[in-house]
């Protein structure tokens, strides 16, 4: 085994694989994106110019609709952050206390929103968010409170708080496991020597899991991140960015723009810009979390 390693050649063979996969199907393609976007193409095959910079300077300057979609994607990564994580660390805590066969029902339960189809949600909370039938409003009325009904997903003043609230809760239960399967690492030594020194309750949770907790919740943000940014499978079967653009997240622009506007080397450029944004995300989140890691 050692001369295999030693040997260079055999290594490359063994590597060189993995390799070209890496390039075909990651890299091949980002530089293929990067070539449209400096061109005025319809479609993929078709005739075109090379513009230079002139659909990043339309979109960068230009283009409302562009900002919006990232102010949104921005909003939902916040509401996975300050919202959704610091809920699902609370019920991890509480399940971990839980324990017994109440803990693996109430874990499944929690999950289940996560192993159900894109499809089956969007249609579900569209029928519960229906104006006139749906669940949500009938609620409302039967507990007097019928001056509250709305169409949800449907007004301009709503269907940005609606979809985010959607969005939040589908992806409860992966935040939940994450959480839970990291505060089953800690040993409950540490937990039973702070008790001792004094400390309980919230305290104990802040001194002892949440910085145990820190590799995990690093991780989760970066993905918070990156997946606000690249929504679109709810998005698009609900709303499709609408009513207006209210709704409007980057990954759902950037394919209207492709497949329903024809714009495909504009939709590039949105793309090149997207993994830049992405990029700048993974960054800056992965700074921020490990520097307040540091001062616990």
């Amino acid at each position: 085994m050692q001369k295999v390693f030693n040997n260079k050649l055999a290594i490359f063979l063994f590597v060189f694989p993995g390799i070209l996969l890496f390039a075909l199907t990651f890299l091949v393609p980002i530089v293929l994106s990067g070539y449209y976007s400096f061109r005025d193409t319809l479609s993929p095959g078709t005739p075109s110019a090379f513009i230079g910079f002139a659909n990043y300077t339309e979109l960068l300057f230009h283009d409302s609709r562009f900002w919006l979609a990232l102010r949104n994607a921005v909003l939902l990564g916040l509401g996975f952050i300050l919202i959704q994580h610091p809920v699902a660390i609370f019920f991890a805590i509480m399940l971990d206390r839980l324990g017994g066969k109440a803990e693996k029902w109430f874990r499944t339960i929690f999950f289940i929103p996560c192993v159900i189809s894109v499809v089956v949600i969007s249609k579900m909370w569209l029928s519960l968010l229906d104006p006139t039938f749906g669940a949500f409003n009938k609620m409302l009325d039967s507990l007097g409170l019928g001056f509250l009904k709305h169409a949800w997903l449907g007004d301009s003043s709503t269907a940005l708080v609606s979809m985010l609230f959607i969005l939040i809760w589908a992806g409860f239960g992966w935040g939940l496991l994450f959480y839970y399967a990291g505060l089953k690492g800690i040993p409950d030594d540490m937990y039973e020597a702070a008790s001792l020194d004094g400390a309980s309750g919230f305290r104990l949770h802040w001194r002892i899991t949440v910085p145990l907790l820190s590799p995990v919740i690093t991780v989760q943000i970066t993905l918070a991140m990156i997946t606000a940014l690249k929504q679109m499978e709810t998005v698009f079967l609900t709303t499709n960015g609408g009513p207006g653009d209210s709704t409007q997240f980057l990954a759902v622009y950037l394919y209207n723009k492709a497949f329903s506007a024809s714009q495909y080397g504009y939709a590039n450029a949105i793309s090149i810009l997207f993994i830049v944004v992405c990029l700048l995300a993974t960054y800056l989140s992965n700074k921020l979390t490990r520097s307040d890691a540091t001062e616990f």
